[in-house]
């Protein structure tokens, strides 16, 4: 609402993106602000079973998903959120959110589905993509499963050793696709 008013901000093209705790963050405020923002991305991270156990969404959004399946601290297919020997929380799977998702929009339950170009052999990495059409509102859910990819941003930095986070994708830009996603969303 601030940069709305002061910065001539359009309401109408206002985004939310997070990665790993940002990402459970965007889920919340999918959850909550869904009227103010008009699509999401959640990098490396999950829906947690507090937020689905104890909220529903107001209103249907469009979000785009991007996990890594060896991700060592967020569970790919649910369970205990780790960060070295702390337990932060549990999640569904990859697998739950997306499904989560496309009911709650009414999406197409049968995705199109696409295994993009293996632009870089030696990362470690693969990319496989869904794309959940035809929700309420003109809403959908699309998920960027990283097939050997960990705690990272793909076509990002490989901040840590990979025996801590695990391998970053470069087969893909996270940041292009993003943006690619959000311009197709308005309110």
């Amino acid at each position: 609402d601030y940069f709305i008013q002061e910065f001539n901000v359009d309401k109408n093209r206002v985004y939310l993106t997070g990665l790993s705790n940002g990402g459970l963050m965007t889920y919340r405020l999918a959850f909550e602000l869904p009227e103010k923002i008009a699509a999401f991305a959640s990098v490396i991270a999950c829906l947690q079973e507090e937020l689905i156990e104890n909220y529903s969404p107001k209103e249907p959004v469009s979000i785009l998903i991007m996990n890594g399946t060896e991700d060592p601290l967020m569970p790919f297919n649910g369970g205990d959120i780790h960060f070295y020997k702390k337990k932060l929380g549990k999640v569904i799977s990859t697998e739950e959110t997306v499904k989560f998702w496309v009911k709650k929009n009414n999406c197409s339950q049968k995705p199109d589905l696409a295994r993009l170009q293996d632009k870089d052999p030696l990362d470690g990495t693969r990319v496989k993509r869904e794309i959940y059409l035809g929700g309420d509102n003109g809403t959908e859910v699309i998920l960027y499963t990283i097939e050997g990819g960990g705690h990272t941003w793909p076509g990002g930095l490989q901040y840590l050793p990979e025996k801590i986070i695990g391998k970053t994708c470069r087969d893909i830009n996270g940041c292009e696709i993003i943006w690619e996603f959000f311009k197709k969303h308005n309110k």
